[in-house]
């Protein structure tokens, strides 16, 4: 039975991993993590995610629970996944990292922890956003620049970090398959008098509003014609079950950095 942790236990993505690892065969539940303060911190982490009690109390530090564990799932924040990565690579422990929003300096960090272990590590766990990883690149490929490139990305109002890690995952595979560079291609605002679009530009604009779980648009407009590749999540659930099948997956592989291409067979 593979044991895991999950980190940020409290908040919407770690209750949804919480209520799927409860239905999850072959991996159980053996820490939860929430940051100091959190009003959420001693209760049972089971009742906690709507489900029947765990057994497993809501704590503040990793280190407790390492020696006992398998593998961590960890929806935080890049300074709480950046310890928490650092711990798992000390020990050995595996990791599933859905966390978005690292600094270059923090990413660089966070890929030596991750290389160190056994790491998933993906924007959007979602089966179905991965597979919109590979049409988008394949349309790039064979549309090539003659097509504009714009992506359209929608969140709940309480998302922090804008871009989305899943939009800028998008455009990192159409630039790789354009031969373009995002530092100098990508346009996330437009206002005012602006003037042509250029022929090498990304667009990537940005909604926030409501509940709004999450949608990624990938648009190709040419000559007469245009394409549109569109992933809606209707629920969290999508996501912790990818997370969870990741979670099956990685404590089997050799030490290195994987994606969710690799847990799906993708590449």
């Amino acid at each position: 039975m593979i044991k895991a942790i999950v980190s940020g236990a409290a908040g919407r993505m770690g209750k949804a991993v919480i209520r799927a690892l409860a239905g999850a065969e072959g991996i159980v539940l053996t820490g939860a993590l929430e940051r100091e303060g959190n009003l959420s911190l001693g209760e049972d982490a089971g009742q906690m995610a709507g489900v029947d009690r765990a057994g497993v109390p809501l704590i503040t530090s990793i280190e407790s629970l390492l020696e006992e564990s398998d593998v961590l799932i960890d929806f935080t924040a890049p300074g709480a996944a950046l310890q928490h990565m650092e711990a798992c690579a000390e020990t050995g422990v595996a990791a599933v990292v859905g966390t978005t929003g690292f600094s270059p300096e923090e990413a660089e960090a966070f890929t030596i922890f991750a290389q160190r272990t056994r790491t998933v590590f993906a924007p959007n766990m979602s089966v179905g956003v991965n597979l919109l990883f590979k049409l988008a690149g394949m349309a790039a490929l064979s549309l090539g620049d003659s097509y504009d490139v714009e992506i359209v990305e929608a969140h709940h109002r309480m998302k922090k970090d804008a871009p989305s890690g899943t939009a800028m995952r998008l455009a990192e595979i159409v630039a790789s398959a354009l031969g373009r560079d995002l530092e100098t291609d990508a346009v996330y605002t437009r206002h005012g008098m602006i003037g042509e679009r250029t022929d090498n530009e990304i667009g990537i604009q940005t909604i926030r509003a409501g509940d709004i779980v999450g949608e990624h648009t990938l648009l190709l407009a040419g000559p007469g014609e245009r394409l549109e590749l569109t992933h809606r999540a209707h629920s969290r659930d999508n996501f912790a079950q990818g997370a969870v099948r990741a979670a099956l997956w990685v404590v089997d592989q050799p030490p290195g950095l994987y994606s969710m291409a690799d847990v799906l067979g993708l590449d």
